[in-house]
């Protein structure tokens, strides 16, 4: 059975969020559709018995002329028995025009009287649209993270959200930070194998460096107070919709301590039953 929803709702109020949440829940999603597109694309999508069968339509102002067809369609619609749903976005008048400050975007209907009157005329031209509206969204007191919350609890089922995965990056701070971590950890302080002839030449994978740095009472304490660390951080995450952690761990060359550190830490998340994968970037670097 598929699954129709028609999303429109007033410029600024948060359709592009809602787009990347139902994309996270499997809803295949095409933004600024032309009405009179929308019945035969539905048609496609119910003759092809693809996995695609929770689809999401944004049509707005940004259509122009277009956009007029909109209520003209939504007859066509019901007039063949096609269930949808319409969503529709809102948010208050000072909200809409604080956003638009933020980001310094145009109104898409760009008029001469400024923003206050671009956005009085789009409620004008919405007011019949609104009134159909099977589900209305007022995102004026409604954070990034918590319009993601209602949408999930809305649209989402059982296992739809794909879980959080979590990446452990090991690198030496000589060759630069990775510019894509949420979190780094510095461990330039723990013992370092590197002045030690014998163990100069092998890296935090190997068992001779892993007792090296292991034998030291600081590295005991560090991966106590690490591990509870990452163990409380990680299911705080999971529930502000993160999709995706990056812990880089640092050390002078990372081929000794980071790597022996983002071993740890993957062996720990992997225990507590998140998806996670270690990269260790600078290990073959001379």
């Amino acid at each position: 059975m598929n699954k129709f929803l028609i999303i429109t709702g007033m410029s600024g109020a948060g359709k592009t969020q809602v787009i990347r949440t139902l994309e996270d829940l499997d809803y295949f999603c095409v933004d600024n559709l032309p009405p009179t597109f929308i019945p035969k694309f539905i048609e496609l999508c119910m003759q092809n018995q693809s996995k695609n069968s929770q689809i999401a339509l944004v049509v707005d102002i940004r259509g122009g002329k277009f956009f007029e067809e909109l209520n003209g369609t939504l007859d066509s619609l019901q007039h063949s028995s096609i269930p949808f749903e319409l969503v529709f976005l809102n948010a208050s008048d000072e909200t809409l025009i604080k956003r638009y400050k933020e980001t310094r975007r145009r109104h898409p209907l760009g008029g001469k009287r400024g923003l206050s009157a671009d956005i009085a005329k789009e409620r004008d031209i919405l007011k019949k649209v609104r009134a159909r509206a099977t589900t209305v969204i007022d995102t004026t007191d409604l954070s990034t993270a918590a319009l993601r919350k209602l949408l999930i609890a809305k649209y989402g089922k059982e296992g739809s959200l794909p879980p959080m995965n979590v990446v452990v990056k090991s690198f030496g701070f000589k060759y630069g930070m990775p510019i894509d971590c949420d979190m780094v950890l510095d461990v330039r302080f723990l013992p370092n194998p590197f002045y030690v002839p014998e163990l100069k030449s092998l890296c935090g994978n190997d068992k001779p460096v892993i007792d090296y740095i292991e034998e030291k009472p600081v590295t005991k304490e560090y991966e106590k107070k690490l591990i509870d660390l990452i163990g409380f951080l990680l299911p705080q995450y999971v529930k502000e919709g993160k999709s995706q952690f990056v812990i880089g761990v640092g050390c002078t060359g990372g081929k000794h301590r980071s790597v022996y550190v983002a071993n740890l830490l993957k062996n720990f998340i992997q225990q507590a039953g998140y998806s996670v994968q270690v990269l260790h970037r600078d290990l073959l670097l001379k």
